[in-house]
Formats: C-alpha cells, sequence, structure tokens
C-alpha cells in the first residue's frame, strides 16, 4: 500500500504574499515580464515621465499624455500596453446596479467573446440573455431535464447558439440568433439533445459539471462527474473522444489557447492536468501533471497563450501555474488530511489555511476569498483593457475578490451580495464586471459609477469597497 504524504506547514500570508527569496525569485519569472511588456507604458514615455521620484511603474496618465502630444516615443500615438497601463488603473468597482432578481440562485455569469450579449443562469430552469447596449433581455431560455441546477452555459464564438449543462448526461443547444424571445424547451423552440453518456448504465445520476465551445465552435469540452473528460463533434452529432482524465469528479476543463490541441483539467483529486491531443491517441496519459493544491479544484481559467493558467480549489485559494513545470508522473501516493471536512456544509479548518503541500509546482498562491458550499470560478482579467494584470474570483462570503497577478496583493473587494457569488465576468473592453449570487441578484460594476467620481484604485495594499472608498483588508 502506498505510503501517505503529510502537508507541511506555510508561513504564507492570507494575500498571498511571498518570503522575500521566493518573492524575488517569482518576480523574475516569465509571467511577470510578460504581464509587464502588457500592461506597462512604453520605455521612451516611462523614462521621461519618471524624472519625478515615482516608480516607473506608477507613471500618471497626465505625464503619459504629456508625453504622447511631445512625440517621445516617436510613434505619436499610444501602444496597447500603454492603453492597458492607463486603464487598468481605474477598475469597476462602483455601484452596484441590480440587473435582474429572482427568487432563484444565480449559477452562470458570461459576457460573449466581443462583449455584446451576456448570459445568466439560475437554478430554477431559466437562462436570460441581454443585449449589453441597452440591458434589454434578447432571450429568456426555459430550460428542460434540469437535475438539481444548470451547471454550465456556453455561447458558440458566432454566438448563434447557447448549450446548457446539468447533472445530466445530456447537454441541450438552443438557437439564439434567431427564433422566438420566450424559447420553452420543446414548446415554443426544439432544445436538441446532444447525449454525452448512457445513464441507464450507472449506479449515480451521470453529471456534467462544465461545457465549453472550442475556439472555432466545431466541438464541445465537458467535464464529468464520472472522472473523464469528453469531446463531442456537433458535425458529427456524437462524442469522439472519452478521456479518463481524474480519480474523482472532474469539475472544471477548458482549451489551453486557440488551437485547440492543449486541454486543462482539474478535479476532486486535487490534481490538474494537461492533455495533448496531437499525442494522445498514441500514449492514451496526460501530458503532464501538476500538483499543489490540497483538495479539489472548483475552476480553470487559461491566460490564452497554451503556458499560464489559473485554478481554484477548495483550500480557500488560487494557484497560477506554469506548464512548463509539471511532472510527467502521476503523484502514487495521496494526502493525508488529519480532519473530516466537507467543503458543501462545513467551515474550512482554520489549522488547515497555512498549509503547504510538499510538492507545490505551481508559480503563485492567492488568498482571501472563501470557496465553499459550490465550485466557485475565478478568471484573467480582460487582455485589453488590462493586459491580464489581474486575476479575479467570486467568494462564498458574497463578495468577489481582485488580485494584483504579479504582487499577489488584495486590490479590491466588492462587498453587495447576500449569499454566495458562484460566477462574476469582466467585460472584454468596458471597466464593468457583473457578479451573480445565490441571493438570486445580478449585479453591474462600473467605473466610474452612477453620480461617482472617478477614484483610481489603490495599489499599496489596501483594497476598494463598492461606495469607490477606500478601506484597509
Amino acid at each position: 500500500m502506498a505510503r501517505t504524504k503529510k502537508v507541511s506547514s506555510s508561513t504564507e500570508g492570507s494575500r498571498g504574499k511571498h518570503g522575500s527569496d521566493e518573492r524575488l525569485s517569482y518576480l523574475d519569472h516569465d509571467v511577470a515580464q510578460l504581464t509587464k511588456l502588457g500592461s506597462s507604458p512604453n520605455a521612451f514615455i516611462s523614462r521621461a515621465a519618471a524624472q519625478s521620484r515615482n516608480s516607473i511603474l506608477r507613471v500618471s496618465p497626465v505625464k503619459m499624455l504629456a508625453c504622447r502630444e511631445m512625440n517621445i516615443s516617436g510613434k505619436g500615438r499610444f501602444s496597447a500596453a500603454d492603453n492597458c497601463h492607463i486603464s487598468s488603473r481605474y477598475l469597476p468597482v462602483h455601484g452596484p446596479r441590480s440587473i435582474y432578481r429572482m427568487n432563484s440562485r444565480a449559477y452562470v455569469s458570461q459576457f460573449s467573446s466581443d462583449g455584446s450579449l451576456f448570459v445568466a443562469a439560475f437554478q430554477e430552469n431559466l437562462i436570460r440573455i441581454y443585449n449589453v447596449d441597452n440591458w434589454k433581455t434578447k432571450k429568456d431560455i426555459m430550460t428542460k431535464s434540469l437535475r438539481w441546477t444548470i451547471t454550465d452555459a456556453s455561447l458558440s464564438p458566432d454566438q448563434q447558439h447557447l448549450v446548457y449543462s446539468s447533472i445530466s448526461p445530456v447537454v441541450h443547444i438552443v438557437n439564439v440568433g434567431s427564433g422566438p424571445e420566450e424559447s420553452h424547451a420543446n414548446v415554443t423552440e426544439i432544445h436538441e439533445e446532444l447525449v454525452f453518456s448512457n445513464d441507464n448504465e450507472r449506479r449515480h445520476p451521470f453529471g456534467i459539471f462544465s461545457v465549453k465551445f472550442s475556439n472555432d465552435g466545431r466541438e464541445l469540452l465537458a467535464a464529468c462527474n464520472d472522472g473523464s473528460i469528453y469531446a463531442y463533434d456537433l458535425a458529427k452529432d456524437k462524442v469522439t473522444l472519452r478521456i479518463p482524465a481524474h480519480s474523482s469528479d472532474v469539475n472544471a476543463v477548458c482549451f489551453a489557447d486557440e488551437s485547440g490541441h492543449l486541454i486543462y483539467s482539474g478535479g476532486d483529486d486535487n490534481l490538474c492536468k494537461i492533455w495533448d491531443r496531437r499525442c494522445f491517441s498514441a500514449k492514451g496519459q496526460a501530458a503532464g501533471v501538476l500538483e499543489g493544491h490540497l483538495e479539489g479544484i472548483t475552476f480553470i481559467d487559461s491566460r490564452g497563450d497554451g503556458r499560464y493558467f489559473i485554478s481554484n480549489g477548495k483550500d480557500q485559494a488560487i494557484k497560477l501555474w506554469d506548464i512548463r513545470k509539471m511532472s510527467s508522473k502521476i503523484p502514487s501516493s495521496s494526502m493525508e488530511r488529519e480532519f473530516e471536512w466537507d467543503y458543501r456544509w462545513m467551515e474550512y479548518p482554520s489549522r488547515a489555511r497555512n498549509l503547504k503541500h510538499p510538492n507545490d509546482l505551481s508559480v503563485s498562491t492567492y488568498k482571501g476569498h472563501l470557496v465553499l458550499r459550490t465550485l466557485i470560478r475565478c478568471y484573467f482579467s480582460p487582455v485589453y483593457s488590462t493586459g491580464q494584470k489581474y486575476i479575479y474570483t467570486g467568494s462564498s462570503d458574497s463578495s468577489v475578490y481582485i488580485y494584483d497577478l504579479v504582487s499577489g496583493e488584495q486590490v479590491g473587494r466588492l462587498d453587495h451580495h447576500e449569499d454566495t457569488v458562484r460566477d462574476c465576468n469582466w467585460h472584454p473592453y468596458y471597466p464593468m464586471l457583473i457578479s451573480s449570487s445565490w441571493d438570486g441578484t445580478i449585479a453591474r460594476w462600473e467605473f466610474p459609477g452612477e453620480h461617482e467620481n472617478p477614484v483610481p484604485v489603490k495599489m499599496n495594499g489596501r483594497s476598494t469597497r463598492s461606495r469607490g472608498r477606500p478601506r484597509p483588508i
């Protein structure tokens, strides 16, 4: 019988801060440099504007505008990184304004890739699609064959179709580009069934926790509670790939980049795995494994570069990963838990908060939010407006947390909801964030807020409250 490994104690703080040596090592890491390149001003502007004692990273928009007018960069305009340096200082933390409230838990909160549509999905069989320009309803979808709740919903890249999943072997697809404004399943409109598994062959209900369209819209990727990942070819109308990925429920799956070759997955076995479809048929195993979480993974978001991704875990932490650090071997021993705990109804033990995995391969860890009761999601902030300078997450303490990717500091906390925030989503182009909560409310946060003066985010370890006033963390 394989020996179990005990977790070791860590001195890492609740805000993701590291010791001085570890912090310097991390700041020299490639992802810090990539973030700097994507969200820092042009070198010529930095040198000209840094004549004062301000740090180069703190170049003010006024000085940048002056340098642009003098054509210091020689280009006569701002670069994308210049724009991100300015816009990333002003976070969507003002408000909120209520978009909709329902007597049902909100589970999904997602913008379309171009930001023109927004999808909100509720536990009691309603999915509402909004036109973002005026926040009027584009389509109400009354779902069918739900078990417990809608677990996920995803828009196709062309925004013509939407799929939704449940604790069921069937994913339903709906035409949202046309048809009636109210879509009642198989009454006013057909919700086509895409069968992923024969539930009759199983002892317990088959469930799909995550479903995603491929970048070309031809395929669906699903994470399931039988420990497997499934790929469904929409043209062939059948499952074309099943990967026995994890030893327990697979809660999260996503494509690593636009190519669709690499897949990231995370499960209740505490592992993140990388799958390369180009060689899977030959090897039949994961390209690599990343361990570091002490509890199950609830969600994964890719940076989109085929190298970095983040995962939210039931150990109350987000971790940043570099797949170049992955191991080729699956751990043969399990972690020894010194306490009994179930995240669905128990608080996380205080003595476990500073524990650290002895073989942690992650680049950095971010703490402060709570991951309890449900599969809470986390994301990178948008490329266009922030250069992916931040990561953000919902929390079971009814808030949304925003962390600085490089320093690990909490730079924003949005307090408004009365229950768990399972999902939240940042507009791909505008300073706007939508949070969805189990209190049934869909709330909109913006910069600036209505009748409020613009207040830049504080970057010195202080967070910004929902009313636009800074407060200590």
